[in-house]
């Protein structure tokens, strides 16, 4: 079914939700897990000049902790995994890595911004939806229980 799934991190803790459902559905093909972590290239072209290698290390640090905790997900379920970071635009960097790594889908999580939070941030994982060629699937994290409480007027 799912021979190679993408999952997208940026490393918080509660990206452990969306790697079980990455990982529940390749034991369910046999197949192999990308992790991949994206540093924004415009939040970090605002970092004063002096300060750019220190914080590029800084960075890549990050992502070598999100992917490796991913990786070891990964050979715990005795599933393959690959990792990479790269540098750019996150839903361009993420929807390249799936076409150039011929990925069957991609699993990533959403914080479920509404309003004038989402038009002013953007939603990395509404831009990979909407221009992905193979399938997405979305992992609500963040509060949910606050906003289901909310929702359901508990």
């Amino acid at each position: 079914m799912f021979d190679s799934i993408l999952v997208p991190t940026d490393g918080r803790g509660d990206m452990a939700r969306v790697a079980e459902r990455a990982l529940a559905l390749a034991e369910c093909g046999d197949g192999c897990i990308h992790a991949l972590y994206v540093v924004d290239e415009a939040a970090y072209s605002a970092v004063p000049e002096d300060a750019r290698d220190r914080v590029r290390e800084t960075l890549a640090a990050d992502g070598e902790d999100a992917t490796r905790a991913i990786a070891e997900r990964a050979h715990e379920a005795d599933i393959d995994v690959e990792r990479e970071i790269r540098w750019g635009d996150p839903a361009v960097a993420i929807v390249a890595y799936a076409v150039e790594n011929d990925v069957d889908m991609i699993a990533m999580g959403t914080r479920g911004k509404t309003g004038f939070e989402r038009y002013l941030l953007g939603s990395v994982a509404e831009k990979v939806v909407h221009v992905s060629p193979v399938p997405v699937l979305t992992v609500r994290i963040g509060d949910r229980e606050d906003e289901l409480s909310e929702l359901l007027g508990a």
